[in-house]
């Protein structure tokens, strides 16, 4: 090759590289709208979306998390933050639907405004087709409900109490939900205990009002915790109502302590809907989307639910030790 055709060629092979890397560093932002990181839930969803936010700066975008401070008004607050990301120039907004009611009319004000949106951690399919949603990321919750239900059956539990200390949200009235008939399956029940949002992240409060509720109806052989931290509590207001070994703990989500009581013995099961998987993917569909055009055909896309019992607890244990699980 003569000198003149290399450095045609050099020339031609620059321009490629530059073109392709245009295309690649696309300037945007992504929103992601979710928990408090000191919840313990929401650390693992948010290391999802820091690996996620690597992939994404890759491609010239960058991911801004803007988090709920409390969970007493859950559904109003993550509807502001939607029209915070909408008045930010969000390129996409990821966001949990936990309050419909709430916070459908500013997903669909973000869609308006040409903003694309992804819903995860709830929400549901359903709900994605029906706001035109890229797609939903997480967790059924009424079939996780149901499949912890039919769990507390098998291990014998008959009368179940589900605490919800953020009742209203509706991940978590149809985790309760699941479980009732869950465990109706198998001639049981099961009632829901609701407590103040502003026992959310209380363990004392959750754990007197376990307590109280125990003594006061020693038919109850079975708790279901909608969050690993909540799981903790109800495992003191067990102990402190002297049920355990007698009454079955189980939990939605699960933290360290958790799977260490399963290893123990001192709790039944948790289950599990792969937190950072939801962060991950929502963040990197996000930007395959907003970015490409991609969009998988799989809808939704499903984290969860998986039954950690003592059957898998050693497996899960090393998976929480490197932060994934």
């Amino acid at each position: 090759m003569n000198s003149k055709k290399l450095l045609m060629t050099v020339a031609a092979t620059a321009a490629l590289f530059a073109a392709s890397a245009s295309f690649a560093m696309a300037d945007g932002t992504i929103a992601v709208i979710g928990g408090k990181t000191d919840d313990a839930f929401f650390a693992k969803v948010k290391k999802g979306i820091d690996d996620g936010a690597l992939v994404a700066k890759a491609h010239g975008s960058t991911v801004s998390y803007l988090q709920l401070q409390t969970y007493d008004n859950i559904g109003g607050d993550a509807a502001n933050l939607v029209r915070t990301a909408i008045s930010q120039k969000a390129t996409v907004i990821a966001v949990p639907d936990w309050v419909p009611d709430s916070e459908d009319e500013a997903i669909k004000a973000a869609q308006a405004a040409g903003i694309p949106v992804i819903l995860f951690n709830a929400g549901g399919g359903d709900k994605a087709k029906e706001l035109g949603a890229i797609n939903y990321v997480g967790n059924e919750e009424y079939p996780a409900g149901v499949a912890g239900g039919e769990h507390f059956t098998a291990t014998g539990s008959k009368n179940v109490i589900c605490v919800n200390t953020v009742p209203g949200a509706q991940n978590l009235e149809d985790r309760c939900k699941g479980i009732a008939d869950g465990i109706a399956k198998g001639g049981g029940k099961s009632t829901q205990l609701p407590l103040p949002a502003s026992s959310f992240g209380n363990p004392t409060a959750v754990a007197e009002a376990i307590k109280a509720t125990l003594l006061k109806d020693k038919t109850i052989d079975g708790v279901a915790a909608i969050s690993a931290a909540d799981a903790d509590s109800a495992a003191a207001g067990i102990e402190q109502a002297g049920g355990t070994g007698k009454i079955l703990l189980g939990s939605f989500d699960m933290n360290e302590a958790g799977l260490e009581r399963i290893k123990a013995g001192t709790q039944s099961f948790a289950i599990d809907q792969q937190p950072w998987l939801q962060g991950f993917l929502a963040v990197t569909l996000a930007d395959g989307f907003v970015n490409y055009g991609l969009k998988l055909a799989s809808a939704p896309i499903l984290t969860g639910p998986g039954v950690v019992d003592k059957t898998t607890i050693n497996a899960t244990l090393a998976g929480a030790k490197a932060g994934y699980r």
